[in-house]
């Protein structure tokens, strides 16, 4: 087993990090960044890459590829990490399905990504418009390959088993963080949950996939644990990276992780015996998914650099 540094956790009065060098991220600029900003507009369409404040919007937004958000841009959910806003969501938009579906097939990708906000406040967490969105998409783009990027739906099975039926290539559930610090990161989630919604996700027969942030004060050991546990309950693809503090009334960033260490976690994860662990600085759930899809692929590249 590769040795990481251990670290310290949160505290209360947490210093200001220096953001480091590796983290430098290129401005969105070039044609097909403003062919995807001008159908993202003119489809009246959400992306999690902008009410994200995702660092990687101007390579993925580049190579023509956005990950999509339904269900509105309000979240009924209070998230210590996420830049997206809280609040009381708008209406259901049942014509959104299509809009996604169009878009889509406007963009020409072969692999697509869709998340959404958690809509608590509806007695099917939103799950029949994702189970309409995804036919949409499969129904106008056949030969598109696509992740779904699912909230917990409050560990409601019926909700969840709506997400299989439609069959998406990969169902993505992020734990985001250790267990340790669940609660303080993910306020209405529970770890236990989440890791429930990934076991019944792979019962299902899907593709599995879950993401977690570094940097909110996690030690080695409580990382380690966290990809044992994704791994146990049955998730395929694990993404790992670092954690950035998108407003100042959001979570501080404890440390900045080295490269270095990422590459050991990545390390770890196959010795674990994942299938895809996609692990760096600037890493986030939707970046090179498209290469998620494919089993072993990621393991069979670790072999071959060994």
């Amino acid at each position: 087993m590769i040795e990481l540094p251990v670290v310290s956790p949160l505290t209360e009065k947490e210093t200001k990090v220096k953001k480091p060098d590796w983290l430098r991220v290129k401005l969105p600029i070039g044609e097909s960044y403003r062919h995807v900003r001008q159908l993202v507009d003119s489809h009246k369409l959400h992306t999690i890459c902008e009410s994200g404040n995702c660092p990687n919007m101007g390579e993925c937004w580049g190579a023509g590829t956005a990950t999509f958000m339904i269900l509105g841009n309000t979240c009924t959910r209070s998230c210590g990490f996420c830049a997206v806003a809280t609040g009381r969501p708008e209406a259901v938009d049942w014509d959104e399905p299509q809009r996604v579906a169009e878009a889509i097939h406007l963009m020409k990708v072969k692999h697509a990504v869709i998340t959404s906000v958690d809509r608590d406040e509806l007695a099917d967490g939103g799950s029949v418009i994702w189970n309409n969105t995804i036919k949409a998409v499969k129904a106008l783009n056949p030969a598109t390959t696509l992740e779904t990027l699912i909230p917990d739906f409050k560990g409601k099975k019926d909700d969840i088993r709506r997400i299989i039926e439609a069959a998406p290539e990969v169902v993505s559930h992020n734990i985001e963080t250790v267990e340790r610090l669940t609660r303080q990161v993910r306020i209405q989630a529970k770890y236990w949950r989440s890791m429930e919604v990934i076991r019944e996700l792979k019962a299902g027969g899907m593709r599995t996939k879950s993401g977690i942030m570094l940097g909110l004060g996690e030690t080695k050991d409580e990382v380690v644990q966290t990809m044992h546990d994704l791994q146990a309950n049955g998730c395929d693809v694990i993404t790992i990276g670092q954690y950035l503090q998108p407003t100042k009334k959001h979570l501080p960033v404890h440390r900045f992780v080295h490269p270095d260490e990422f590459a050991g976690y990545r390390e770890i994860g196959y010795q674990l015996g994942l299938d895809y662990v996609e692990s760096g600085p600037l890493v986030r759930s939707s970046y090179h998914s498209e290469r998620h899809v494919f089993a072993g692929l990621g393991r069979k590249e670790w072999e071959a650099s060994r």
